[in-house]
């Protein structure tokens, strides 16, 4: 899923940036390449987050995937991203963020070769488990290196640069993912999705080593927090697998068990924090942020908001492809209709930040519970013979995708408006965690609605299409999206009112 420009830390520049300042308003050419490098990793990530959606049926139909097994495909990756995102951010204080970087980049570009050579629906859901991995080691460098690259006085313009690439990666996303599958390369099919990374990521490791600082580790002697990293990937996992296999074991009792169980882990998880804490030793989450009102309740607004977006995004590129029909480069055009929303968007938002504060983040969910009304309003009236044309679609798309990226931009930076300079870096990690999470939860819950409506093992997908269940199953999860982004709502107005403000 998207990620949203936030400084981890707040050391000064290292010598590296300083210095090779020419005068003091102008930068060297060396910043901006070095700034190139690190939106091609982000760019990488948000690719992945995204163009599996658009392949889905076309990757189940290839490797005999059930609907449980499909869910995993998209849900490894961010679960895998979200437990180990804040270890990778540690890991850039004790070996050095270049380092770490690099190690991402070659770490993706292999596992993005595993994808593309998975044999059936276990070894894919492995290799996208270990390609979220690689961006968890690969992400956090990226806002670290950028207060490395440019001096305060220039962060603004840095920063400023993530708006635009969120959303036209996002854009790109399902078009790119409609074109290879179009194109199929060599009779590739959806494997080409994931050679696509390879050129990318070559390119960026052969510019890193040249306009990247390579600085030295943050903290000498660091000790990682390896229990407390095993604890939050044992509670996320506890909570994710009952919500995605459940459906499909029909909910017997263990099930039940095991996603009750995700609850004391994640007690015990926050007990071990403090008890490092109190010993003076290194954890993975500051205790001080944790008791912030409004920093908790960002916590919980992110997980139901990336819930919403990662989730409805699965079940559109499913509607259109396993409901209606269509195939992946058709269903990449209905929903770019969505994409530029959210361009346009993020432009807004990257204003908004600091121009309006927490008022835009109401007004983007505001826009995004429309456009789910207008899409449901627009299906409701049909039945399951009608034809659904781009123009019945494309302006609640356009309405969701449009407040989607007002908040896009700006959110991390509002939920971080009360948080001290010492509890950046931890509660910026704990956020990005969150932020995957949640897209992990919004697969599992949306996706497992989406299939119990549709009914597809039980009637067969012919059946279930005549009898208009692909029409009652988006409905109900547009139903379901609209419940998640009211949480959210509710929850905003207990955030900062403004944005925190970069030193």
């Amino acid at each position: 899923m998207t990620t949203t420009p936030l400084a981890t830390d707040q050391v000064p520049p290292t010598p590296d940036a300083t210095d090779a300042t020419d005068a003091p308003d102008r930068l060297p050419r060396r910043a901006w390449a070095g700034l190139a490098v690190l939106l091609t990793a982000m760019i990488l990530n948000i690719l992945d987050s995204t163009i599996v959606n658009v392949a889905a049926p076309t990757i189940a139909g290839e490797l005999s995937m059930t609907p449980s097994a499909l869910e995993w495909v998209a849900a490894a990756y961010t679960l895998a991203l979200a437990v180990g995102i804040m270890a990778g951010a540690r890991l850039g204080d004790v070996v050095g963020r270049r380092r770490m970087l690099v190690l991402g980049l070659v770490g993706f570009a292999a596992t993005s070769l595993l994808c593309s050579v998975a044999w059936d629906g276990p070894s894919l859901v492995v290799a996208r488990a270990l390609q979220g991995l690689s961006a968890a080691v690969m992400v956090p460098q990226t806002f670290g290196l950028i207060r490395d690259l440019f001096p305060p006085r220039h962060l603004g313009k840095a920063f400023a640069a993530f708006g635009p690439v969120i959303g036209l990666s996002t854009v790109l996303g399902p078009v790119v993912a409609g074109l290879l599958l179009e194109a199929d390369l060599f009779g590739s099919s959806w494997r080409s999705l994931f050679w696509l990374n390879l050129p990318l990521c070559a390119v960026a490791l052969l510019a890193a080593g040249r306009v990247l600082p390579e600085g030295a580790p943050r903290r000498h002697g660091l000790r990682l927090d390896w229990g407390g990293t095993l604890l939050l990937g044992t509670a996320s996992f506890l909570l994710v697998f009952p919500l995605v296999d459940g459906r499909a074991l029909g909910w017997p009792a263990w099930i039940v068990g095991v996603l009750v169980a995700s609850l004391p882990v994640l007690g015990l998880f926050v007990v071990h924090q403090r008890r490092r804490s109190r010993a003076g030793r290194t954890t993975l989450v500051e205790a001080s942020v944790l008791g912030k009102r409004s920093y908790v309740s960002g916590v919980a607004f992110t997980q139901f908001f990336f819930g919403s977006v990662v989730g409805i995004s699965l079940t559109l590129g499913l509607f259109l492809q396993l409901g209606l029909g269509f195939g992946p480069m058709r269903a990449s055009l209905y929903l770019a209709a969505l994409a530029v929303g959210a361009f346009v968007g993020s432009g807004v938002g990257a204003w908004a930040a600091s121009a309006v504060g927490r008022p835009i983040l109401h007004l983007g969910l505001t826009l995004m519970m429309t456009g789910c009304g207008v899409l449901w309003l627009s299906l409701h009236a049909l039945v399951a013979s009608d034809p659904v044309g781009v123009a019945r679609l494309a302006p609640g798309l356009f309405v969701f995708g449009l407040g989607m990226g007002m908040i896009f931009v700006p959110l991390f930076s509002i939920i971080m408006g009360e948080i001290d300079d010492r509890e950046v870096g931890s509660a910026s990690g704990l956020l990005e965690s969150v932020q995957q999470l949640g897209a992990s939860l919004g697969v599992a819950v949306l996706g497992t609605l989406f299939f119990q409506r549709f009914a597809l093992e039980e009637a067969g997908p012919v059946a279930a299409v005549r009898a208009g269940r692909h029409l009652q199953a988006l409905e109900v999860t547009l139903l379901a999206t609209v419940g998640f982004l009211a949480v959210a709502w509710c929850l905003g107005w207990l955030l900062p009112r403004r944005a925190r403000a970069e030193h």
